[in-house]
């Protein structure tokens, strides 16, 4: 038996152009505890990036850095690092898998070329894991899939391939089999090259030993095998003669097919092993390299020149006009540190970028490459990577970077809605003024998070994701930031929406000095279906009316909207039409017609009588069997309705809607049910009429 290391077979020459075809950007993605950052570490250690492997249960794991993370044994942030792999270089990033943090998967997945998807072999296919296989969908994201602990007992790899077809309604190709020995349990069969893996414990798996496979599961690997060389026969044509005609397929040619049903998201590889065991990392690394795009190989993006407004296709080549997306804000003491996905020409320290999406300028302090939390200070950086920068100041979440003289706009994030509230107040004097700085700060962070007043009882108010999310977030004010806060119960975030239509015309007037700024609009509101959102439309820019009226004029009424009618809380599913807006000039003003528009839309809204949507949750529970009748129980109190029951290897799998406000502290309920022995996953699924006694609450019946 020869010993040997794992080593990637490239399937292309490299580029000139910054040997790009050797760079991977992924991430890995799965639900909560399927092995995503126990995974990431033995990249890192196999790689030679980090030499000792960090433990979650120990909280040591190199990428869950963060001290919330460390107690909590989970991800709450997306952390990205830097690491190489033969001639590859791999930019990784980590996600979270608890549904408070998906903004974190969303803004990961938006700027990554490829994504290696993590299944519990005994768990199989989790609600996250449905959610985030979505987000992959949504971009259009290539991906591999690594069926996880393996070594559990009640493993079961073929029922987790099932549910990925079932669930996902995805593709999915086995290229290994587990390898069937008692000496070792935890080896695998690479169905390609023929050959059985076995990881050395004594250097924790560090070499791979490479063999034959053993004779009692040969017609195993024969039936295997050529199930995988029929779905790669889909992909190339020689590959479909050979197999009608009973030839064998070299290696190379089935993994050049694999590779292009792989990039056209058609199909997904699915390789085995046991992280926590140090088995079947290597061979994902191959994986990774072989089958997951390169920049080159990543879908083409599109902009548009935000003065023209006409469309650009944006190449990935490290000589053309700069455009990067900056998907993600860090407080470093103070200042900004961005986040930059770069996706064609070069940045240099010290230069000069363009902010089109907030049309300012913004110079480069300092460029960095991430390890975690550690930096490694570059000079500059080309199309394909993923670099961090210091000296920003205007720069958000979703902001396009690009060159001052060739302007050009990218898509930004698509940011889910928050749906919990908490009151916030702080127990001392300097307390009191230093909390709205920290909490800018942590807003640059986290587009999730929204921090505003109420007008009533003057109480800043903290919106989130979910109870989690806030209980960081409190956490984080005392840790990083020494400040001191008593909080209220969580609250629901309701929405405001009209049952009519109505059409208003409104005046308004500001009496100053000199003269008086006037304005007037017409207006017509126009209650549309659930989730539709708030739609806005304006007249054309009328002869004579200044430059920019109608932007300005729209932006007003998104503030009223945002502000809402009668509780505070935002209008939804409302079209809002400008009829008309008369302008007389010398007399009309664009104040007196902002004026007009906020203040006209609040009481068409009132008239139109409005009422309140509540949020309805998706819920999926996994509990024991005994205990399926007291969990139900525990959801129909809350007014909620099962929608389907399923069992999965000794337990029953519930999916359920509930309404918000029945769901605060259910942990511990559900916990008590169970025995400790029940878990849950929440995420919003849309807003619906709020019950009467809510709308009385408020004043609306």
């Amino acid at each position: 038996m020869n010993t040997l290391r794992s080593a990637p077979c490239p399937l292309r020459r490299r580029t000139a152009i910054q040997e790009l075809d050797t760079i991977r950007n992924i991430g890995i993605i799965s639900h909560i505890d399927a092995g995503k950052t126990t995974v990431t570490e033995r990249i890192l250690f196999y790689t030679g990036e980090t030499h000792k492997m960090g433990e979650v249960h120990d909280g040591l794991a190199v990428m869950d850095w963060m001290p919330q993370e460390q107690e909590r044994g989970i991800t709450i942030t997306a952390t990205a690092t830097s690491c190489r792999w033969h001639e590859f270089r791999l930019n990784l990033i980590d996600t979270p898998g608890h549904i408070d943090f998906t903004v974190e998967v969303e803004r990961t997945l938006r700027v990554l070329d490829g994504a290696v998807a993590i299944f519990s072999a005994v768990e199989g296919v989790q609600p996250q894991s449905e959610s985030v296989w979505r987000q992959a969908d949504r971009y259009g994201v290539p991906r591999i899939c690594f069926i996880n602990k393996m070594d559990r007992v009640g493993a079961d790899y073929r029922n987790t391939l099932r549910q990925i077809e079932h669930l996902l309604k995805a593709r999915p190709v086995l290229v290994q089999l587990p390898l069937c020995e008692k000496e070792n349990p935890h080896g695998v069969i690479d169905l390609i090259s023929g050959e059985s893996c076995r990881f050395d414990e004594r250097d924790l798996g560090r070499t791979v030993r490479r063999g034959d496979v053993p004779p009692e599961q040969a017609g195993e690997v024969r039936t295997a095998r050529l199930a995988l060389t029929e779905a790669a026969a889909d992909f190339d044509d020689t590959i479909l003669a050979d197999y009608l005609d009973g030839r064998p397929v070299e290696g190379d040619r089935l993994r050049e097919a694999l590779r292009r049903g792989t990039l056209a998201c058609r199909l997904f590889p699915v390789l085995l092993g046991s992280a926590l065991r140090n088995s079947g990392v290597q061979p994902l690394l191959d994986a990774v390299c072989w089958y997951l795009p390169s920049p080159l190989d990543a879908r083409p993006l599109t902009g548009k020149n935000p003065g023209t407004g006409e469309r650009e296709t944006v190449v990935c080549d490290p000589h053309a006009p700069l455009r990067a997306l900056a998907f993600k804000v860090m407080s470093d003491e103070g200042r900004m540190l961005i986040y930059l996905r770069i996706y064609s020409g070069t940045v240099h320290e010290g230069g000069t970028l363009f902010n089109a999406s907030r049309l300012c300028t913004e110079k480069i302090g300092r460029l960095f490459r991430m390890h975690a939390h550690r930096r490694e200070e570059i000079s500059r950086a080309f199309a394909g990577d993923i670099v961090t920068v210091l000296g920003f100041r205007a720069t958000a979440t979703g902001d396009t970077l690009c060159d001052p003289t060739r302007p050009v706009l990218l898509e930004g994030l698509t940011v889910p809605e928050p749906v919990v509230s908490i009151a916030v107040e702080p127990k001392g004097g300097s307390d009191r003024e230093r909390l709205p700085a920290a909490l800018e700060k942590l807003q640059w962070e986290d587009p999730t998070f929204r921090v505003h007043e109420d007008e009533g009882t003057g109480q800043l108010i903290l919106t989130g994701m979910g109870e989690l999310h806030l209980e960081v977030i409190v956490d984080r004010l005392g840790r990083e930031y020494g400040l001191q806060v008593k909080t209220g119960r969580p609250r629901v975030v309701y929405r405001e929406t009209l049952r009519r239509s109505v059409t208003w015309r409104e005046s308004f007037r500001i009496d100053g000095e000199g003269r008086g700024d006037t304005g007037e609009v017409q207006l017509r509101l126009t209650p549309l279906p659930p989730g539709s959102g708030v739609s806005l439309m304006l007249p054309p820019q009328a002869e004579g009316m200044p430059a920019g009226l109608c932007a300005s004029v729209e932006e007003s009424l998104r503030l009223a909207c945002l502000a809402g009618c009668r509780t505070g809380y935002p209008l939804t599913d409302l079209m809002v039409e400008v009829l008309e807006i008369p302008w007389q000039p010398g007399l009309s003003s664009e104040a007196g017609v902002r004026g007009a528009a906020q203040r006209g839309l609040l009481l068409a809204a009132r008239s139109a009588e409005p009422y309140l949507l509540e949020p309805l949750m998706a819920l999926d529970l996994t509990v024991p069997s005994e205990c399926l009748g007291r969990v139900i129980g525990t959801l129909q109190q809350k007014n909620g309705r099962v929608e389907g029951v399923a069992s999965q290897g000794g337990s029953e799998v519930l999916k359920a809607t509930v309404p918000l406000a029945g769901m605060f502290g259910y942990m511990t309920e559900l916990r008590g049910a169970t025995r400790g022995r029940g878990s849950y996953t929440m995420e919003l699924s849309r807003f619906v009429e709020a019950p009467a006694d809510v709308q009385q609450r408020f004043g609306l019946l």
